[in-house]
């Protein structure tokens, strides 16, 4: 046996042996392993392909909310999580059920990674893409990603990679090895009118774009621009139309009829491809927010109407905001609270927006349904105000356990979490019971010696008696998953954490990953309310965060506050984001945060964020403020 399998492969290769289950492909590599490409990009904490598929951990989505009306059984979808968790949430999905009803729809995935990010380029404020760590650490965050994206992606789709000079190539061939370099179509240069001037270098005026299928048969829709050669298309007919005479036909070609669209894609001759500046009709007042132009060419390209356009890093929202004016159906996913309330204002507001064909009128429809839903942070109250059958099954998800039912020594049981034997405890049915020790000494005489060395229970930790988190009983550990709490480190290799919101306008496109699940702890806030001169004054006084972790981190009072952001006529029904103060600003502030009298209406919505994505919403009249 090869000396690389770990004791926990080792532990599980025997398990699914003695029940007489095959063995995954990627055990059977490590068993026998195959030999090595003609060439790959080896690097630092580089995993192999099966083990990403099969230890990351799934979340299930837990909707918030649905705006509009669901009428023809799909709504698109907003989500809030780390995008590898939710990657892997709709892969057991379409291997399973297909119950969000992605598996073969998903016929276009693009995605804006955070590809200049300060902790992976930089450190004390000077360039250091050589350092190996901190490179191969970005590498594989990305690819673990793009690994379960090919998984999810329809046969005859597409993916749309959007990088930069600093990383892009090594990214190619990281690309060519998960998407096969046979299924390489394009690198698409994006050529924009802003750029940086190094003292050393020639002006950065670009992007690439790598554009894979995943099989040979793929969507594409050829796209035709005008022609930009006046020389060439140089008479003018009765109607005033540019054309020009082939030779050895005599017949006319007229400019606008257009040519096919290449690989570049420049501002200089399609002003659309201008990066968008502070007075664009367009901006936001996002980060890297992208033109729709460059979204449009893509998803016209690579989807047809009532496709699944999917943007895991969807940022200011463009990519859903284009699906959406193009009649496709999308999901967009991001790990910051700033982004998911930016796209949902966004949506809703769409028909103010710019039309696609006219820029000069607006889109002037109303947006299609869509679901807002939270993937790895979750409202407890919500999942246990859920009927018994749904809680079950959410809790099941939850733990990534298999929804089998069975008797065992009579007792029934709930599903396996790999091949171990899973409870979920009814606490709606058993509404005075706790487990306590004698619970699980009476368990394991009735089924001790009919399971192999684990048995799991899922539970509401109200009705635990005790602090571990197993209790042994002989060979056996009896682990208890209690809800809400993060979930156990020791069922994984890696430790749990939390997604971390920013702090500073200039980390809102930082690389974050999340491990594991936690619930909601409204933070708890105190501030002063006055009236200044022409400005209404918010003082916060105290800003604590509380967590459920088993090692709680120390924050001084006001040290977890990530932002404040505020809708100046709150509806009474809709946050509508008007401002976001990041913690960085208001610290310099002596934590005091100033609106303009003149810009609020009745009433004033504030939501105060902590780095772990709660919040605590408070909502304001005039009166309110002495």
């Amino acid at each position: 046996m090869s000396s690389r399998i770990t004791k926990q492969q080792k532990e599980k290769i025997i398990r699914l042996l003695e029940n007489n289950e095959e063995l995954p492909e990627g055990y059977r590599d490590l068993l026998f392993p195959n030999q090595k490409k003609e060439y790959e990009l080896v690097y630092a904490g580089k995993e192999r392909k099966e083990d990403i598929i099969s230890e990351t951990m799934a979340v299930p989505f837990q909707e918030i909310r649905t705006f509009g009306k669901n009428e023809n059984g799909w709504t698109n979808k907003l989500i809030f999580g780390d995008n590898l968790q939710i990657l892997k949430e709709i892969y057991n999905d379409q291997k399973g059920q297909n119950l969000l009803g992605t598996k073969d729809k998903i016929k276009l995935i693009y995605i804006d990674p955070p590809f200049a990010t300060k902790q992976d380029f930089m450190k004390n404020g000077e360039k250091v893409y050589q350092d190996k760590v901190i490179g191969s650490e970005f590498l594989e965050f990305l690819r673990a990603r793009l690994i379960l994206a090919k998984e999810i992606l329809a046969d005859d789709g597409s993916i749309y990679v959007h990088l930069d000079q600093k990383k892009g190539h090594y990214m190619k061939i990281l690309l060519d090895e998960i998407f096969e370099e046979n299924h390489f179509k394009n690198e698409i240069i994006w050529n924009y009118d802003i750029g940086t001037v190094p003292r050393d270098s020639f002006k950065r005026k670009h992007d690439n774009i790598f554009r894979y299928s995943k099989n040979k048969n793929l969507i594409f829709n050829e796209i035709r621009i005008a022609s930009y050669n006046p020389s060439r298309y140089n008479l003018i007919d009765e109607n005033g139309r540019r054309y020009a005479v082939r030779g050895d036909t005599g017949k006319r070609i007229y400019a606008d009829d257009g040519q096919p669209a290449d690989d570049v894609w420049s501002f200089v001759y399609e002003k659309e491809f201008r990066t968008l500046n502070s007075m664009s009709q367009e901006r936001i007042d996002y980060p890297t927010q992208k033109p729709e132009a460059l979204l449009e060419r893509i998803i016209k390209a690579s989807s047809s109407e009532g496709d699944i356009v999917f943007d895991f890093f969807a940022g200011s929202g463009t990519t859903l905001a284009v699906a959406e004016k193009l009649g496709r159906k999308w999901i967009g996913c991001d790990c910051g609270k700033l982004s998911i309330y930016t796209i949902q204002k966004r949506i809703l507001t769409i028909a103010n927006s710019k039309s696609l064909e006219n820029k000069d009128e607006k889109y002037g429809k109303e947006p299609k349904p869509f679901t807002l839903c939270n993937a790895g942070l979750y409202d407890y109250q919500k999942m246990k105000d859920l009927p018994w059958e749904e809680y079950r099954a959410f809790a099941l998800n939850l733990f990534e356990v298999r929804d089998e039912k069975h008797k065992l020594s009579g007792i029934e049981l709930d599903g396996f979490r790999g091949t171990d034997h899973t409870l979920v405890f009814n606490h709606e049915k058993y509404k005075n019971v706790v487990l306590d020790y004698g619970y699980i000494s009476d368990l394991h005489k009735n089924i001790g010696s009919k399971i192999s060395s684990q048995f799991f229970i899922i539970v509401p930790a109200g009705n635990v008696d005790f602090m571990e988190d197993y209790i042994e009983k002989g060979d056996v550990r009896y682990y208890i998953l209690r809800i809400p709490y993060s979930i156990i480190n020791e069922l994984h290799k890696k430790d749990f954490s939390n997604l971390k919101q920013p702090i500073d306008e200039k980390d809102v496109n930082n690389t974050v990953e999340a491990v594991g699940f936690d619930f909601i702890q409204t933070p708890d806030v105190e501030c002063e309310y006055s009236v200044k001169k022409d400005f209404l004054s918010v003082k916060i006084k105290t800003f604590k965060s509380r967590t459920r972790s088993k090692k709680p981190l120390k924050l001084k009072n006001r040290e977890s506050l990530s932002m404040v952001m505020v809708d100046w006529d709150f509806d009474g029904e809709v946050f509508d984001l008007d401002k976001v103060y990041f913690a960085e600003e208001i610290k310099k502030n002596k934590f005091e945060i100033k609106i303009e009298k003149k810009k609020v209406g009745k009433k004033l919505m504030l939501i105060y964020m902590d780095i772990f994505g709660n919040e605590n919403r408070e909502i304001k009249e005039l009166k309110d403020f002495k």
